[in-house]
């Protein structure tokens, strides 16, 4: 079994590094609604990942986009991600001062926060997708395609693992410890993104493998 896929995707989303996003935007809550939250969270997670690995290839066609062109732009969009987190940032873009005050208000007015902005972009945004379906193509087999699917479930657990210890994680790594778990992770990130790119560079210009 291929745990390649797993990596990458956990890497980019990395929720261990949202946690204080996660600890901000659940200020007042009660334990109810923070259970809620992370429950909706994981679940969208979930959702996303399934969505790109079943439907990203279709998508791709009625652009008319090649997937080589979009194992590029993804690599790139990797490698971007990668050395943001390399700069102890999440790999997803983060919301401005202004959308973090915006979504605590919405939260104080009882809308959801768990899926805009945790789940998108937070946890799963671009990056994810592209990497979702950069793998999706590498699938022969429905086996292998359940199996890409199964890793999102993955990630969702993974993601209400740390929603759910997110206090406890925050007083144990400290502000410091979070940096340098990102970090790490980013350079993963970023050596996986040079392998995506080079396969796709070599399916547009063949004369490169030689």
């Amino acid at each position: 079994m291929d745990y390649k896929p797993l990596i990458t995707l956990l890497a980019i989303v990395n929720p261990l590094a949202i946690v204080p996003f996660f600890i901000h935007y659940t200020q007042g809550f009660s334990h109810e609604q923070r259970s809620r939250t992370i429950a909706i969270s994981s679940f969208s997670a979930f959702v996303v990942i399934a969505v790109s690995a079943l439907a990203g290839l279709h998508i791709l066609d009625f652009f008319g986009i090649s997937l080589a062109s979009f194992q590029v732009g993804g690599g790139m969009l990797l490698l971007t991600s990668a050395l943001n987190m390399l700069n102890a940032q999440p790999a997803e873009a983060k919301p401005t001062t202004h959308e973090m005050e915006d979504g605590a208000a919405k939260a104080a007015m009882g809308a959801s926060i768990a899926v805009v902005p945790l789940t998108i972009p937070l946890l799963t945004g671009p990056a994810t997708m592209s990497t979702v379906v950069i793998y999706a193509e590498k699938a022969k087999t429905f086996w292998q395609l359940s199996t890409l699917v199964g890793y999102g479930v993955v990630i969702g657990l993974a993601t209400a693992l740390c929603f759910a210890l997110a206090q406890p994680i925050a007083r144990v790594l400290g502000k410091t410890g979070i940096n340098v778990m990102t970090r790490l992770m980013g350079l993963i990130l970023a050596a996986l993104a040079v392998e995506v790119m080079s396969d796709g560079l070599m399916k547009l210009f063949p004369a490169l493998g030689r």
